[in-house]
């Protein structure tokens, strides 16, 4: 008889944690980002005018204490507060490894400039 009612614990148990873990699984494909990491939620391109393209995009991220959203390699990232506050923009290194990279006037955006000459104009707001 005990031993029946110790089976039925463990079956219990188990089946709890299974629910527990199917649940937790279930919130994090729901939009639960891990700390440190960002994801691109919305890009738009406009091309209407010649030879300009402007694009617009807005991240999402989980940042850690002491960071805050930014662009590492042209991608969204985790960066240093220090950066933003100072606007020393080109220190969170932006731009791609082969492009340069150049404070705007008045800090206020960046520019990648590519070998060939191409550049990529961000612009903070």
């Amino acid at each position: 008889m005990q031993l029946l009612r110790l089976v039925w614990a463990l079956t219990a148990a188990a089946v709890c944690f299974l629910l527990l873990l199917l649940i937790h699984n279930q919130i994090l494909r729901e939009g639960h980002l891990a700390a440190g990491t960002c994801e691109i939620v919305t890009l738009d391109r406009d091309s209407s005018q010649p030879r300009r393209t402007i694009a617009r995009q807005t991240a999402r991220c989980a940042c850690r204490k002491g960071q805050i959203a930014g662009t590492t390699r042209a991608r969204p990232a985790c960066v240093d507060v220090r950066i933003v506050w100072s606007r020393q923009w080109c220190e969170m290194t932006p731009c791609l490894d082969d492009e340069g990279c150049d404070l705007l006037v008045y800090q206020s955006g960046w520019t990648c400039t590519q070998p060939g000459g191409r550049v990529k104009t961000t612009t903070v707001s």
